[in-house]
């Protein structure tokens, strides 16, 4: 289990609506470090812009492990998706996710799938972007399968998407599209807005779980504002969960005292938890 902060690689185009710390990344991984965090979730745009060797040196020298690629970008920047009515759209969005795997092999990480899913539009029936959206999820699983990265379907907030926004959906797609290496993460942000209860939700779908997204519910550092995350943190040790609880987070009041804050508040309850 390890404490993670979700970190911008310079290819992405800095902004303040981005969940992540910015910069230069060696100032953003030795200041992470500093903090008491053991990992990073990189978010990325365009790995052959950067150079792999150096991402990985630095994390090693600050000893942080990589632990997944984010790919809400490519459809936050550039607005691709897999089930987007252009065939060309999605042919972009499928080959640039595949940059991202070969990124996440090199690091030893995995990645996930958030708003590059896509949505229901006018233009295709419900099914016709269900379809669209599993051929998609099999051939980036079975791409990704021999390179030893796993692909995480997070489940998002209506406010962000129509498509796939509980558990139970982002379970029943994960089924359809029957890979092994094709899971799903917790956003405990996006859970609190679309499951009735947080705690039954990680309990009844905790067997499709392999990632986690921390905020508070107002997408703010936690300890910030209302959700009990000694609560939640124990219902994911209750069901066994051992991976990692990465912060994904609006950096108010800045970066630093947002990783700081966040920090202060989820070490202790950690520790409390899982004994560490």
């Amino acid at each position: 289990m390890k404490l993670c902060y979700q970190v911008a690689t310079p290819d992405v185009a800095a902004a303040e609506s981005v969940t992540a710390y910015q910069g230069v990344l060696s100032e953003s991984f030795q200041a992470l470090a500093g903090l008491g965090y053991d990992g990073v979730e990189l978010m990325a745009l365009d790995p052959s812009r950067l150079d792999w060797e150096d991402v990985k040196a630095e994390a090693r020298k600050n000893r942080l492990a990589v632990v997944l690629v984010c790919t809400g970008e490519i459809f936050g920047q550039l607005g691709l998706s897999y089930t987007d009515p252009r065939a060309e759209i999605r042919a972009e969005a499928i080959r640039r996710s595949r940059e991202m795997i070969d990124f996440a092999c090199f690091l030893g990480a995995d990645i996930n799938i958030g708003r590059i899913r896509g949505q229901y539009s006018r233009e295709l029936s419900r099914n016709e972007t269900e379809e669209l959206a599993v051929k998609a999820f099999q051939e980036l699983s079975d791409y990704a399968r021999p390179r030893n990265v796993r692909i995480a379907l997070e489940t998002v907030t209506i406010m962000q998407t129509n498509f796939i926004n509980t558990l139970e959906e982002g379970a029943r797609l994960a089924d359809r599209v029957g890979r092994g290496n094709f899971k799903l993460m917790m956003d405990v942000f996006h859970l609190n807005l679309e499951e009735k209860d947080i705690c039954e939700a990680i309990r009844r779908y905790s067997s499709y779980n392999i990632h986690v997204h921390l905020a508070d519910n107002n997408r703010r550092y936690p300890g910030s504002c209302g959700l009990n995350f000694e609560k939640i943190i124990n219902a994911f040790k209750e069901c066994g969960y051992e991976g990692n609880f990465c912060t994904e987070i609006y950096q108010i009041p800045n970066q630093y005292e947002a990783a700081k804050r966040a920090a202060m508040h989820l070490k202790p309850i950690l520790n409390k938890v899982y004994g560490t």
